[in-house]
């Protein structure tokens, strides 16, 4: 795209770890809008492997070659973050059917919570379709090879965190 919307953005997600398929929508998210901000979750509904300061780190890692995103925290409702932000986007990504029907009920409720805020959906490119934080830290930890699912940064942590 050559130029952006000049629109804030808020791709939120738990991103235990970023994987190459979040920094590619973050990446052509970053291109349609003037500004994303990529939303960390505390994921108090999640047991996490990285506590919330290193996805905070890995985050940031990934996204400082793009001039305007913004990595930030958010613990609570998705609405209430949004709107502290002035995001009128909410991007989320699509890989398979099940995370379709996941993702249209959840843009459904967040549309009652806030209908001023447009959700839209993105597919990773087809190398990345299949790449999931869950399967990344599943293989990873069970001394699997994950170099191709992850930046090198990201590579490093999950190699000091799962080594046996």
């Amino acid at each position: 795209m050559t130029t952006r919307t000049a629109i804030t953005a808020v791709y939120p997600g738990t991103f235990d770890p970023i994987t190459l398929g979040h920094e590619d929508l973050m990446r052509r998210a970053a291109g349609m809008f003037e500004r994303l901000v990529l939303a960390v979750a505390v994921g108090h509904h999640k047991k996490t492997l990285f506590s919330l300061d290193e996805r905070l780190a890995m985050a940031q890692e990934v996204a400082a070659p793009l001039g305007n995103v913004e990595v930030i925290a958010f613990d609570g409702l998705l609405r209430d973050f949004v709107r502290a932000h002035s995001g009128r986007v909410v991007v989320r990504g699509l890989r398979t059917g099940g995370d379709f029907e996941y993702e249209f009920q959840m843009a459904g409720m967040n549309r009652k919570l806030m209908p001023e805020v447009e959700t839209i959906f993105l597919t990773p490119g087809e190398k990345h379709q299949y790449t999931s934080s869950t399967f990344v830290r599943e293989i990873a930890t069970l001394g699997g090879e994950v170099a191709e699912f992850v930046s090198a940064g990201v590579l490093a942590r999950l190699n000091g965190r799962t080594a046996k």
